[in-house]
């Protein structure tokens, strides 16, 4: 028995790559497991314990087992309803034998890695988890029954974000029911969510969601106002300000409730949805990138981002890459682990496009994770503190691209790409003088082409997407002498 008391009592275990969880409730299925560590990086492996309430999950880098860690100690998760506890194992690896009671584990992982990797075409793999949704997009079609209590489009974006970039929603109401559309950047992150919240009740005793995939491949929306968004278009106008929920809502309770602890909630109603609630509050970040009349998305602006190489990291080269989503108020680099670090942007929609376009990016030879931290804020260093110039403040720097909220940047937000789009360029400066730059910092030039109509602008293809994203970071800024400096982003076009 002493022995026992001692090992349960034991010290956390260090980092490692297998996590291990407990108090897992019966019913919960191997790919909802597998689902709590997809948002910071590919599960390897995975084991089902399912007598014991246990399982272990593999990540695939000790980094991203490290942001797991960090991103659910403060912030419990929940699978079906109940809270789940997340420690590095004892264990460095996993080796799974092939006896047929870990076969559906096996499976899950199979199918979860299958989607994972954009092969979203019928398969058995995830037949024993409750079989795989065939070819579906990333529209979701959200039916909530039992409205209590009134679901707004901020209630909507805080629960579903936790699956991924939400980039787009409209609600309305169908048949006397309330009803919503829902786009994510990514179909994988559509398939996740409606496998884990589909069923559910946002508070306890109702609101209960019925998801399903949408016909509809892509939404349209004119307006952003509290019941349409586009969270990739901040310039759309505001339009009706007509409530969505007005007709079939009660509105007795007064102030809004949600998920999160920063609200009350109904009298007799508790938080049913139990996800990671240090994930997002209502405090908001200056800057917010929102129309005037549009309530801004609560939530976290500070990212954590792990796995860098800290070799070549520097605050500027992640002030610059994470500037292209956002602007980017402060950096900083861990100052005893240099391959962590935090990034604060001006609000919390921007942080999510970080998030959505960057997490997995290839960065000077490694993968970059990218989520949520648990802070609210980047502290800067205390006077005397030694720091070594790894924590810096951009909140007022001219290289933001969306402090104007008319700016084109706006609509010109893409995922890293080979070819990058130049704009500012002096007429004194020749295809061969923009080659021989980009050669000059290690890049391979594929392609260029110069605008027909203007000069100023110029596409250019370069051997990969990490060779492009590192010639952004050298390069957007360049001065080419008379106060003209090159303008770098990615684009959407190839030569």
């Amino acid at each position: 028995n002493d022995k026992k008391k001692s090992k349960g009592n034991r010290s956390p275990c260090s980092p490692s790559r297998v996590l291990h969880i407990r108090q897992i409730p019966s019913g919960v299925t191997g790919a909802e497991v597998i689902s709590l560590g997809l948002p910071f990086g590919k599960v390897t492996n995975f084991l089902m314990l399912r007598g014991k309430g246990q399982a272990f999950l593999e990540m695939a880098s000790v980094e991203a087992a490290v942001s797991v860690v960090n991103y659910y100690t403060p912030t419990t998760p929940y699978l079906h309803n109940q809270p789940v506890y997340i420690q590095y194992s004892i264990y460095k690896e996993l080796k799974i034998d092939n006896q047929h009671n870990q076969a559906r584990s096996q499976a899950a992982l199979q199918g979860v890695n299958a989607v994972q990797h954009g092969n979203l075409a019928i398969t058995n793999a995830l037949a024993p988890e409750g079989g795989l949704l065939p070819s579906h997009g990333s529209v979701l079609r959200i039916i909530v029954e039992n409205v209590f209590y009134p679901v707004t489009l901020e209630v909507l974006y805080q629960i579903f974000s936790k699956f991924g970039f939400v980039s787009k929603i409209v609600m309305f109401n169908k048949n006397n029911q309330f009803q919503a559309l829902l786009q994510y950047a990514d179909a994988m992150n559509a398939y996740y969510a409606k496998m884990t919240l589909d069923g559910h009740s946002i508070y306890t005793g109702c609101c209960t969601l019925h998801i399903d995939f949408s016909k509809l491949s892509n939404l349209t929306i004119k307006y952003n106002n509290d019941k349409s968004r586009d969270f990739t278009r901040i310039d759309l106008p505001f339009g009706d300000s007509q409530r969505a929920l007005e007709t079939s809502l009660p509105t007795a309770f007064g102030p809004q409730n949600t998920i999160f602890p920063s609200y009350t909630g109904p009298p007799g109603f508790a938080p049913a949805l139990g996800f990671p609630q240090g994930a997002v509050t209502t405090s908001a970040a200056p800057g917010h990138m929102t129309t005037p009349g549009v309530t801004g998305i609560p939530g976290n602006s500070v990212l954590l981002v792990s796995n860098l190489n800290p070799e070549a990291i520097t605050p500027y080269g992640l002030f610059i890459l994470f500037g292209v989503y956002g602007d980017v108020h402060r950096v900083k680099i861990m100052f005893k682990k240099r391959g962590i670090a935090l990034v604060q942007m001006a609000d919390a929609t921007q942080a999510q496009l970080a998030i959505s376009h960057l997490n997995g990016q290839k960065l000077y030879g490694r993968v970059m994770h990218t989520t949520l931290s648990k802070y609210q804020t980047i502290q800067l260093p205390r006077e005397g503190q030694e720091d070594k110039g790894l924590t810096q403040d951009y909140s007022n720097s001219p290289l933001h691209r969306f402090k104007n909220p008319a700016s084109k940047n706006f609509q010109n937000i893409f995922p890293p790409s080979a070819t990058l789009h130049l704009s500012n360029i002096p007429p004194s400066v020749t295809i061969d003088d923009l080659k021989n730059l980009f050669t000059s910092k290690g890049s391979t030039v594929k392609g260029f082409r110069f605008f027909q109509k203007d000069c100023k602008m110029a596409l250019i293809q370069l051997g990969s997407v990490e060779e492009a994203v590192h010639a952004l970071i050298e390069l957007h800024n360049h001065d080419f002498g008379e106060n003209q400096h090159l303008r770098i982003t990615f684009s959407k076009s190839t030569i």
